[in-house]
Parts: structure tokens; sequence; C-alpha cells
């Protein structure tokens, strides 16, 4: 069919290439952003898959120019490229393509983002190959591909778990979590001792998904205390622990100022209102005014934008890169898009409203935490939302698929629509 077309016009296609690399950096951004709703994503999702479209038409001249990018392999010409390799069945440039991000291994999210981009008829034969490699790599690409997909891998999956290799055993046990496997949970809970780190905190995450409320709860703590990459997202722990625990955490993690984001997501997630006049007086620090008015948002369902409960940016602050060459902060801004409140009018709003939310309890976007309410966040929420929204619907009922919040779009739209 594709004889049929024009002869290829260099200019456009290799704009189609370019545009693809630079949307795929956007999108990775934009997946937990916390100013992007589905629809917002939807949008970008047109545009990246009318470009890879463009490569497609292209045929063979198309792959070409994905693959003469990967001079300079960053995350998104690789994900241009594995889309072409793996919706054409190309298996030559498939295995060059792992042979790349073995030797970049920074731009091994590319690779495996394809996988989950790509239609799930893409990937028969494909994923069942990866499954089965003997190579460790390849089994957790094709372990990944299937979570993406919402598939669960079966016995390849079970078998990983207690792999030599730490980095697919880490995989492994995320994915049991992530799919429901409640089957699953005695192997994750032993490999709470796993002499990894990645591999005992994915076994913790998982366990507290699948059920676990002792040990496993337990060793979450211990992940929000002591500096680690997966602090962060321990702070899952304070959707678990009843309003005096949490508040016991809260205080020890108080000790130490280094710790004072980790406080101010973590009173958030907790979603007691008793924390709302410590997160109100937090939005006077310039540092921690954004995401304390995050953290306010968590627990009330408040837009600050939309109820013009914001201000503006303070003139002369700036908290990520900016023009001059002698200023060696590069790091971006971990707060940007976000809203700056107004502490004042949200003392107002709160001392008006204040009587709607009862101490003690736990509030998510304005409401007690349920089933009903966690799809309509799902649904409607910013990004950062939703995917709070989807690991309460875990823990709310163990058992449940993690829904997959970074998904096309008009993926996750299709799921949504069955979930009705």
């Amino acid at each position: 069919m594709l004889a049929n077309f024009p002869k290829p016009i260099p200019l456009i296609i290799q704009q189609h290439a370019e545009e693809s690399a630079h949307l795929r950096h956007v999108r990775s951004i934009q997946v937990s952003a916390p100013h992007v709703k589905l629809h917002h994503l939807r949008r970008l999702d047109d545009r990246l898959a009318a470009h890879l479209d463009g490569l497609a038409v292209a045929g063979e001249y198309g792959s070409n120019v994905c693959e003469a990018a990967l001079e300079s392999p960053g995350v998104g010409e690789v994900f241009a490229a594995a889309v072409r390799a793996i919706e054409e069945k190309d298996k030559r440039r498939l295995d060059k393509l792992f042979a790349l991000v073995n030797a970049v291994p920074e731009a091994q999210p590319g690779l495996i983002s394809a996988f989950g981009w790509v239609s799930g008829q893409h990937l028969q034969g494909t994923c069942a190959e990866l499954l089965a490699s003997m190579e460790p790599f390849r089994r957790q690409v094709g372990i990944s591909a299937c979570v993406m997909h919402r598939v669960d891998p079966g016995m390849a999956l079970t078998q990983s778990l207690a792999h030599s290799k730490p980095q697919l055993r880490a995989r492994s046990l995320r994915a049991a979590g992530e799919l429901g496997r409640l089957d699953l949970l005695g192997a994750c809970g032993n490999a709470l001792q796993d002499g990894d780190e990645s591999c005992r905190f994915w076994a913790a995450w998982s366990s507290v998904l699948l059920g676990n409320r002792d040990k496993a709860l337990d060793a979450l703590q211990t992940f929000v205390l002591l500096p680690n990459v997966y602090q962060q997202l321990a702070l899952l722990v304070f959707k678990l622990l009843a309003p005096p625990q949490a508040n016991e955490l809260l205080k020890v993690l108080a000790r130490d100022p280094a710790n004072m984001r980790l406080l101010v997501q973590g009173a958030g997630i907790a979603g007691d209102p008793y924390y709302m006049p410590w997160l109100i007086k937090q939005m006077e620090d310039m540092k921690l005014a954004r995401l304390a008015g995050e953290s306010f948002s968590l627990i009330t369902g408040l837009d600050l934008a939309y109820l013009d409960l914001e201000r503006n940016a303070p003139e002369g602050v700036e908290f990520g890169p900016n023009d001059n060459p002698e200023d060696e902060n590069v790091a971006m801004d971990e707060d940007d898009n976000l809203p700056w409140p107004d502490p004042a009018k949200i003392q107002a709003w709160w001392e008006a409203n204040k009587s709607r939310f009862r101490n003690g309890e736990r509030y998510f976007m304005g409401a007690p935490v349920t089933r009903e309410h966690c799809g309509k966040v799902l649904k409607e929420g910013y990004q950062r939302q939703r995917i709070a929204a989807a690991r309460y619907l875990c823990l709310l009922e163990p058992g449940t698929q993690l829904f997959p919040t970074s998904a096309p779009a008009w993926r996750q739209q299709r799921w949504l629509s069955k979930m009705s």
C-alpha cells in the first residue's frame, strides 16, 4: 500500500522524527505534572501520534531517519526508533536498540515506553520472546510491557522474582503490586529481607498494595525516615496510617530540617485537617509555599488558580535554571507549574469552611476516601491527583490492578469508560 504514496519529502520526515523525540520528552514531564488533566494529555498524545504516523507512512525511509538520529541517542530518539521497529516487527533494528540502551542506560526509558505506547496487536510474538529471553533486561522490558498494557505475564513474572539479577527482581516485585497479583503476596513478604535496597523497597510497596498492613508498612516507614532514592515514593505509607500514627511519623520527620519538603507532602497525603493551620503558615515560606498549597488542595480538593486563591510569583525569585552562565544551579524547579497560594485568601476560605472538615479523619480531594470518589478523581483530576487516586483504589481493594496514568490518553479513556 505504501507504494501508492508520493515519494517521502526528506525535510518533512526529518521534522516528524525531531518532533516525535521532542514530544516524548515533553510527555515525560506532563504525565506527572500538577497542572495537566487527561484531556490535556490527549491533545499532546494526538500530536505525538500524528508525527509517528508520518514516520510510518514514510516506511523504510522513516525508519532510516529515526535510526540516523541515534547518533545522539536520547530518550526521545530511542523512543521514536523503537516504535518504528516494534510496529514493523523489525528484529534487526530492535536488537540494535537493546544493544544501544545497554551501552547508554540513560536512554532505556525511551525503549521501555515505546512498548507501552504501541497497540497490543503490535506486541504479539515480540513480547512473548522478551518474557522467554535469558537476558535479564529483555525479560524486564517484557514485564514492563505487560504492566503498561494491564496484561499478566504469568509464570514469567513468578520465575523472575527469584532471579539473580537485582534489577529484574526489583521490576518483578513492583509488577506484582501493579498487577494485583495476590498470589505473590508471600513472595513479596519474603523479599522484604532482600540484600538489594531496590528489591526491599518494591517488595514493601507491592506488599502494601496487596494488603500487607504489618511488616511491609513498617518497612515503608523506614524508607520514609532514612535518606534514599525511594523516600518520596515511600510517602504512600501516609495513605494507610491512622491519624495518631501518621502524626507520630511526621514528628520524627520534623526533627531534621532537611525533611521539610517531605513533611509538607506527608501532611497533605495524611489528609488530616488538623494540619491546615500549619500548612497555611508554610505558604509564607517562598521555598515551601507552592508545595504547601498543593497539600492544601490534596486535602480540600480546591483548585487554587480557578478559585483565585493564588497570588503573583514573587519578583526576583528563581528556583530553577536561569540565564546566568556563572550560576551552577541547573536543577529544574520542583514546584514548577504549581500556583503561588495567597495565605490571606486561603486563611479566609478556611475560616469560612473548616466546619465541613473534622480533625482526625482522612480527606482526599475534599471528601473521605471511597472507591467512588477516587474513581471520579481518576477521571477528572490533575495528573498528580490521578496518580494518588489510582493508588488509593488498590489500597481500598487489594488485588485491584494499578491504573496506568501514564498510558496513551485514548487508551486510558477507553479503560475509564469500561470502569464506568
